[in-house]
């Protein structure tokens, strides 16, 4: 075969091609080896050659073939359906066409001695199969030109193709393939080639070795789910883990993928309670009482109590309904209208004058007597049961001298009870005092019971 040096350039050429082109794309490249069969009878010539698609599958007595691997072919796709393929075939030719017996009219091959037959083809093929989403289906359309050789006659060929492609997976499959030959020149007939084979894919690259090529990967370089788009999702939640703020534990969608342990709607990166359910108002931390403090802040977590009181209720020591933080008198039982403390009662207002009127002085003086200080302690006594009220101390005297010696008399026994109530425990801005002198008797000056009477302290509850 005087071609075989052809061939086998040929077809060093095209996988040096494809091995230096490759891995640009998804499995851009495709190999082809194969076998071919010539005809050169049903192409709407002349005899020996016959009407065009007469006989068509007349393989036994028109179809040139050689059991052996005799086409190969390199295929790029370009995108978007269409792909170009080159190929490089060899065949010898010994059937070309038939004779009719005059006589009989019978038809019968006609044979010529064997013709080594060459061919270099460029063809560009639209996917039918692509375009339709057949999947592991794919018929194609090709339109091309090459150059073939019969022994030494070579010539230039316009050719149209159709085919069918079944992929038995990703990178395998199997090719059945037709082109018309139209040849430029005279002296080449025009012809068929069929050619059928099997064809591998390849090309594409996967960095991160997941499945899923670099040029579909979103993550390239990690390995990732096809239905993250080659992305992981390193938890297992469903989100992958560029969406994910929590990428390492698994969480819900609602959460961007972090976890709620206690399902109180309070995502774990933001609980400060993630194991126990709490309320979002207070970053998932419980609150039993209802009273807006959360437990661990709330030193009496089962009874509601104000902020203020660190989460207790304010006390009310002497149960008068008062709290204690607006009780002026915590201790001693009172009326709100008095703040918590208890009121001075008429009766009381009555004590207190009965045991001042009892206060004994110097005659003349000011000074008390020492037999005087039990009263007084009994007063102050008394006093001390009202912090909040407010007493003064007022003097009185008979008539006996002068009007302005009485006053200015009165003025200071009644100054001195109160020094002696402030230095005893009775607070000075509770205490006033007053003179009056002779002004309010309360009895007659005229007889020594009357004046004994009008000599008197009194201690009345200040206004």
């Amino acid at each position: 075969m005087k071609h075989l040096s052809r061939f086998l350039f040929a077809m060093l050429f095209l996988l040096s091609f494809s091995a230096a082109n490759a891995q640009d794309k998804n499995n851009p490249w495709a190999v082809f080896i194969g076998t071919n069969a010539v005809d050169v009878y049903p192409v709407g010539q002349p005899a020996p050659q016959g009407p065009f698609f007469d006989e068509f599958f007349n393989a036994n007595d028109h179809w040139n073939i050689l059991p052996a691997p005799t086409v190969l072919g390199v295929g790029r796709y370009i995108g978007d359906g269409f792909s170009f393929t080159a190929t490089g075939s060899l065949n010898t030719i010994s059937k070309f066409g038939s004779n009719t017996n005059p006589i009989t009219g019978e038809e019968t091959t006609n044979r010529v001695a064997d013709l080594t037959y060459f061919a270099v083809d460029g063809l560009i093929s639209y996917s039918i199969g692509e375009a339709l989403s057949w999947g592991k289906v794919d018929p194609y359309l090709g339109v091309g030109g090459g150059y073939t050789w019969v022994d030494d006659i070579g010539a230039g060929t316009l050719n149209g193709s159709a085919g069918i492609k079944y992929w038995f997976n990703d990178n395998f499959g199997f090719n059945v393939q037709t082109v018309y030959k139209h040849a430029f020149e005279d002296y080449l007939p025009n012809h068929f080639q069929h050619s059928a084979g099997i064809m591998l894919k390849f090309g594409g690259k996967d960095s991160d070795g997941d499945g899923i090529y670099d040029k579909d990967d979103k993550c390239p370089d990690v390995p990732g789910l096809a239905q993250f788009d080659g992305c992981p999702d390193s938890d297992g939640d469903g989100i992958p883990d560029a969406e994910d703020a929590c990428p390492y534990e698994a969480g819900l969608a609602e959460f961007n993928g972090c976890p709620d342990t206690d399902g109180d709607g309070v995502p774990d990166k933001d609980d400060k309670c993630p194991t126990v359910a709490g309320l979002k108002a207070l970053d998932g931390c419980p609150d039993s009482d209802g009273d807006g403090i959360a437990d661990g802040d709330d030193k009496c977590p089962n009874e509601a109590g104000p902020k203020e009181n660190n989460g207790c209720p304010w006390p009310d020591r002497d149960g008068d309904g008062v709290l204690d933080k607006d009780d002026q008198c915590p201790d001693l039982a009172g009326p709100a209208s008095n703040q918590g403390c208890p009121e001075v009662t008429e009766e009381v207002k009555k004590t207190l004058n009965d045991y001042a009127k009892t206060i004994l002085f110097d005659t003349g003086k000011s000074s008390i007597k020492t037999e005087s200080e039990k009263v007084l302690k009994d007063i102050i006594a008394i006093i001390n049961e009202y912090p909040t009220a407010k007493f003064s101390v007022e003097g009185h005297t008979d008539s006996v001298g002068s009007a302005a010696n009485n006053l200015k008399l009165s003025k200071e026994r009644a100054a001195s009870v109160m020094q002696y109530l402030i230095q005893n425990g009775v607070g000075s801005s509770r205490l006033s005092s007053e003179g009056f002198g002779q002004d309010k008797p309360i009895a007659s000056n005229k007889t020594a019971a009357g004046r004994s009477v009008n000599r008197r302290v009194e201690i009345n509850l200040a206004n």
